[in-house]
């Protein structure tokens, strides 16, 4: 079922704690391949202020059912106090491209 797929956003400090969240992800098969934008500015609010800083961006396909155990091991390996796991599901897609996802995943 569609709906089974997602796809996860985390912003992180740098290239190289992308990279390293991205590999661990992929190893443990908590997600079938993450793509790393590695470098996007964020401005946004942070303890009353507004503050804006380059980081490294990840798009993580993975299934509905991995999200629980994504985040926990995305905050376990993350630098920030408060940082970003975001789920969009994905709505439609190729079907071998699912099928890669759910084979990848678990």
């Amino acid at each position: 079922m569609k709906k089974d797929y997602v796809i996860a956003f985390v912003t992180t400090s740098c290239l190289e704690e992308a990279e390293r969240i991205a590999t661990i992800l992929v190893e443990t098969r908590l997600a079938a391949g993450v793509n790393i934008i590695p470098e996007v500015t964020s401005v946004y609010r942070w303890q009353g202020r507004v503050e804006t800083d380059t980081e490294a961006k990840l798009i993580i396909k993975t299934l509905a059912q991995a999200v629980s155990e994504l985040t926990k091991t995305v905050a376990a390996l993350h630098c920030y106090e408060v940082c970003e796991v975001t789920v969009i599901p994905i709505v439609n897609g190729s079907a071998d491209y699912l099928a890669w996802i759910r084979e990848n995943v678990g």
